[in-house]
């Protein structure tokens, strides 16, 4: 089946893993699967091969491990028009949206095909859409939602998300846009995020039945917390609340800039988790005066950001910090802007432009990417992590290492993404900066961050459980969509 949705951001990527999560515990073997995904937040399988980060949670969920098949198509934006395409988990091409057209054809085989080898090894596989399934203008050409499902014969069920507002309008003119082959495949609706008596729903689903000849499968709950590994760094909260009281006197107070070009987010993710540790965004100097850790995260765009970095005023604060010895981490791209010189003719073109000067080193971009899940020490405890980047940093004889980065007094770079995941190293490298910091910030000595994860997916299988129609699910795994749905009159016709 597709999960679909009526807006980027309803839900789709967490109702996906929740249904995911539900069938494993049914004992069904279980796979998730995404044609075409465009995010900058992704992750290194096993075998070396780079897709969504989403899939790789959505794996989690289905207790199975994440492989190139679950995500055939990746776009990586870099820019305002321009984006690299990640094929079976290898960069293949840098393009544009129009010059991206052409390839899309070939692109749908390859999803096929890849559909097709997980249906033959799993009992039922979960496909996830992109965006809008009626984003019309690319309707002829589309390889994600409605052009996948006609092809393979998907049902569809399409997620709204009532806290945007607008559901019903957004759920009836979802399918109303479709031309009747792709209405005939759309079965149902789940509503996400609602808060409130469902009761008072109820006369508007009524309606929204009446009106479509479709069910809603489900209203699920609002629930905090359980937004993970999203797709869009749009979706970043400005402030994450700490997870809750400092075990010591002092709460720790992190700011991460917002870069434009922003990426593999979920890194700060399992800061976010520790008692007393305050994370929130900045993308102006004076949110980074009272911060006891900085720091400057992944980017797609290392050199353009950089240039935004400096633009902002955040540059010169970040340098000033140094200056006064307060604590600075930099994460593969953020790494890179700590260096003296980065000599790019790759991602930017730029040449050789000027880094922070922070950390004795210097960086070259190569034409071939670097992916791999290295595993280290550091802090006196065990770390593993995963790396993508063009960049390869090059540290002077004598340089201290860190994480196959460096450290120069308070700052610290390292390429491996997902390195604070490691729950020792994370307790060592915070109570460092709480050194460091001068404050008096005592880590929990029992955050266990993979735990977390997996108590937040159970939940995510809890939500489909208890409030989706988990019989019509099934109905629909086993036998499709309904024959003779109705066609709404303002439906457009195929092109």
């Amino acid at each position: 089946m597709l999960v679909a949705g009526t807006t980027s951001d309803a839900g789709k990527s967490v109702v996906t893993a929740g249904i995911c999560r539900w069938l494993v515990r049914q004992g069904v073997s279980v796979a998730p699967f995404k044609a075409q995904n465009m995010s900058n937040n992704s992750m290194v399988t096993a075998d070396g091969a780079e897709i969504g980060r989403a899939q790789v949670m959505q794996a989690a969920a289905a207790r199975v491990e994440p492989e190139a098949a679950m995500n055939p198509v990746l776009l990586k934006p870099g820019g305002e028009n321009a984006s690299q395409v990640v094929v079976l988990g290898k960069p293949v091409a840098d393009v544009t949206a129009l010059s991206y057209r052409p390839m899309k054809a070939a692109l749908l085989e390859q999803a096929l095909a890849c559909l097709a080898d997980l249906r033959s090894r799993f009992d039922v596989v979960v496909c996830e859409g992109a965006g809008s399934p009626t984003e019309i203008n690319l309707r002829a050409d589309d390889i994600a939602n409605m052009g996948l499902a006609t092809a393979a014969g998907l049902p569809v069920v399409v997620v709204g998300d009532i806290d945007r507002g607008g559901v019903f309008a957004a759920l009836y003119g979802t399918v109303a846009l479709m031309p009747p082959a792709d209405q005939a495949l759309v079965a149902g609706f789940l509503v996400n995020k609602f808060r409130g008596d469902v009761r008072l729903l109820a006369p508007g689903l009524d309606q929204l039945t009446a009106l479509t000849g479709r069910p809603t499968l489900g209203v699920l709950p609002w629930r905090s917390g359980l937004e993970m590994d999203v797709e869009d760094s749009l979706g970043v909260d400005a402030v994450r609340a700490p997870a809750g009281p400092p075990h010591g006197a002092d709460v720790l107070r992190v700011s991460v800039a917002r870069l434009p070009r922003l990426s593999n987010f979920t890194d700060l993710d399992a800061l976010a988790t520790e008692p007393g540790v305050l994370l929130r965004y900045a993308t102006r100097p004076e949110e980074l005066a009272d911060a006891d850790l900085v720091v400057l995260p992944g980017t797609r765009s290392t050199v353009a950001d950089l240039q935004w970095l400096r633009e902002a005023g955040l540059a010169d604060a970040v340098a000033q910090r140094a200056a006064e010895g307060r604590p600075v981490l930099g994460i593969c791209g953020g790494h890179q802007m700590l260096a003296r010189t980065i000599s790019d003719d790759v991602e930017s073109r730029a040449g050789v432009v000027p880094g922070l000067g922070l950390l004795p080193a210097d960086v070259t971009f190569a034409r071939e990417k670097t992916l791999g899940r290295p595993s280290g020490s550091a802090l006196g405890q065990p770390v593993r992590g995963y790396e993508i980047h063009h960049g390869v940093v090059r540290l002077d004889d004598g340089a201290e290492p860190f994480l196959d980065g460096a450290r120069a007094g308070s700052v610290f770079g390292t390429t491996w993404h997902g390195a604070l995941e490691s729950d020792g190293f994370r307790r060592a490298f915070l109570t460092e900066v709480a050194r460091i910091a001068g404050r008096r910030f005592t880590v929990a000595p029992d955050t266990d961050f993979a735990h977390q994860r997996e108590a937040r997916l159970d939940a995510l299988g809890d939500l489909i459980a208890e409030h989706a129609d988990t019989d019509a699910l099934w109905r629909l795994i086993e036998t499709g969509p309904p024959a003779g749905l109705p066609v709404l009159a303002s439906g457009l016709s195929p092109r």
